[in-house]
């Protein structure tokens, strides 16, 4: 949503089984077992076990929420490992799992809850991201491997529920502690990078997230915030285009990652959404204003 720079929900999640040993050949393991592998290698937030059952290719592909891309593995390493090292706990319950296979390929479509427990000021909370998944699996020398993933939000308004520990509070709290949630303010100044033309700008926005920014004189507009979800609209006047973009702000509040989109460009309407465009970066150059 990460990314953050920690990203809220990364690779797979769910179950209790064991992971291979370095260097075991799985001629006689399924596409199945080998996802809940690595299902579990993260829940246990173990990235060796991770690593093992993971093409490395240069061009190895996964999508995550907020429009996050990986190609290779070292980038998506060094965000689980901050995600790894900011969580107090995860759980990931997997919900519902089909796997098909064809020979050396396998593909799967998995339906799971990313709950990730977090320490603030002494407190244990915790927040439930609900996933879908899909992704396709080869054989190489023996081996189930992950070599594409997928990964979505399985609800438009993403319900998540943010609560103190003991979790055994009856779902009548859970919904009124989520129902609560304070909606961020994101008054201030931005730094925004377009990561693939290494182009910067400043946007100075309103607490709605609505305001202008030093590119062809551009304004940005706010159209949703759901938990750290953030979606909106741009345009750019001095050069007669605008589009999109929706980026997943971190738990601080002070950074964002995620994708932009054209949606028309001079005469040419209707283009696509997320089809033309690029990755963002965020970072708030003023402090985040303290809660009212």
């Amino acid at each position: 949503m990460p990314v953050l720079t920690r990203i809220v929900s990364l690779v797979f999640t769910g179950c209790l089984l064991l992971i291979p040993a370095p260097g075991f050949t799985n001629d006689s393991i399924s596409p199945e077992t080998m996802i809940r592998a690595l299902v579990q290698a993260n829940a246990e937030r173990d990235l060796a076990g991770m690593s093992r059952l993971m093409a490395h290719d240069d061009d190895a592909t996964g999508y995550t929420i907020g429009g996050r891309k990986y190609v290779g593995w070292p980038e998506l390493e060094r965000d689980m490992r901050d995600e790894f090292a900011y969580v107090a706990k995860l759980e990931m319950p997997i919900i519902g799992l089909k796997v098909w296979t064809k020979g050396d390929f396998a593909w799967f479509a998995m339906e799971l809850d990313y709950i990730r427990f977090v320490n603030e000021g002494g407190q244990l909370r915790h927040t439930v991201i609900p996933l879908r998944e899909s992704g396709v699996l080869e054989k190489r020398q023996g081996q189930w491997l992950l070599i594409s993933w997928h990964e979505s939000l399985r609800t438009v308004n993403w319900p998540t529920a943010s609560i103190q520990r003991p979790a055994a509070a009856s779902p009548q709290h859970v919904a009124d502690t989520a129902s609560r949630a304070p909606i961020p303010d994101l008054s201030g100044e931005w730094d925004i990078l377009e990561v693939e033309d290494d182009k910067r700008y400043k946007a100075t926005l309103d607490k709605n997230g609505n305001g202008p920014y030093t590119q062809h004189g551009g304004r940005f507009a706010t159209t949703k915030l759901a938990d750290r979800l953030w979606q909106g609209t741009w345009q750019q006047p001095g050069n007669d285009r605008e589009g999109g973009f929706e980026v997943l702000l971190s738990e601080d509040g002070t950074q964002a990652k995620g994708v932009w989109w054209y949606s028309r460009v001079g005469t040419h309407k209707n283009i696509p959404p997320r089809e033309h465009g690029g990755t963002y970066q965020w970072k708030r150059l003023t402090p985040p204003p303290l809660p009212q």
